[in-house]
């Protein structure tokens, strides 16, 4: 439930900061990739709340999403040097990739678990 809660919320965040930066600059890539990867996230939370073997892919979807964006948010920082929106959105999306890498291996490790059958 609270990975559901957490891919969720992330994923709302990203979509309305593609808007933001659309509204703000015009910028036609940040509408794309913000409401494509919100899209993409908004299905992973969906996907985190039925089955256990689905919320492990999912989970693992959703950081490697985060970690994608992170990656590209920090060259945006480095380049820019601004701390809105780059830098915000540079640790949003790596504490983003630490959560759901967390939940990914959580999940992993109880299905493992033989108690679980």
């Amino acid at each position: 439930m609270i990975w559901t809660v957490l891919i969720a919320v992330y994923g709302a965040l990203i979509a309305i900061g593609g808007i933001i930066g659309y509204t703000k600059a015009r910028s036609r890539d940040s509408l794309l990739v913000g409401l494509s990867s919100g899209v993409a996230l908004l299905f992973a939370a969906y996907v985190t709340s039925t089955t256990l073997g689905n919320r492990i892919g999912a989970l693992l979807f959703a950081a490697l999403i985060a970690i994608t964006l992170a990656i590209f948010f920090s060259f945006r920082w480095r380049v820019t040097r601004k701390f809105m929106p780059a830098g915000l959105m540079m640790i949003l999306s790596t504490v983003a990739t630490i959560a759901f890498a967390a939940g990914f291996v959580i999940n992993w490790v109880s299905a493992l678990d033989p108690r679980s059958y």
